[in-house]
């Protein structure tokens, strides 16, 4: 059994440069390297959808300098990014530098019609505030329910969240997709980001297949 859609909390790149003695923002390049090679092997095992967790809203309280890394990364990703995926973007963009949200909206329209795997970029997200939009959007067709409401989250065509990686240590979700999140089994990973492997996604799905989803019941 193969998860539909696996989401990676992408923890420890800043944690993984101070232990080589490096500057954090190291950690970031290093952690993008991590995430090519996680992404490579969760598309070839035949995970329809990936969602990674790459700067939530409560980031921003991070050192200016931090948040600068992070972003130059990302749009350095963004502007040279060529591959067959359908890349798309969760989060409040407004919030971003405008030279990175550009790209990110470049990308996303150069992307549309990919057919590889669908990679979600969470950026700038934070899952409460994603349901308090959705909330908000969905009352203002006039009634909320569970239809309306999920129709305007921002993971609104995405396949549902099947499995949630978390690597780092830490055993908590930070705000990652908390009402898709609902059923979603979870996995949490005592390795920094930057040292996770193809092997550490052939682990995680090997859990996924041993588990039994009840779904409540």
């Amino acid at each position: 059994m193969i998860p539909r859609h696996v989401g990676y909390i992408m923890d420890g790149n800043g944690r993984w440069a101070t232990l080589h003695g490096l500057p954090r923002s190291a950690g970031y390049k290093e952690g993008l390297k991590a995430m090519l090679e996680v992404l490579r092997r969760t598309e070839e095992r035949g995970v329809q959808a990936a969602t990674v967790y790459a700067f939530s809203t409560e980031n921003f309280a991070r050192p200016d300098e931090e948040s600068s890394a992070i972003f130059s990364v990302v749009k350095e990703w963004c502007d040279a990014y060529s591959g067959d995926r359908r890349v798309t973007f969760m989060g409040r963009s407004g919030l971003l530098p405008e030279s990175l949200r550009k790209s990110a909206e470049a990308l996303a329209k150069r992307t549309a019609d990919g057919t590889g795997m669908r990679l979600n970029i969470a950026l700038a997200y934070g899952g409460r505030e994603d349901i308090v939009d959705a909330a908000n959007a969905a009352a203002r067709t006039g009634e909320v329910t569970a239809e309306s409401l999920e129709m305007a989250l921002s993971s609104y065509g995405l396949p549902p969240l099947d499995l949630i990686v978390r690597s780092g240590g830490e055993k908590r979700l930070s705000g990652f997709m908390l009402y898709e999140a609902a059923y979603s089994e979870l996995l949490f990973v005592d390795k920094l980001w930057p040292d996770m492997t193809a092997e550490d996604v052939d682990a995680a799905l090997g859990e996924f297949a041993r588990r039994t989803r009840k779904f409540g019941a």
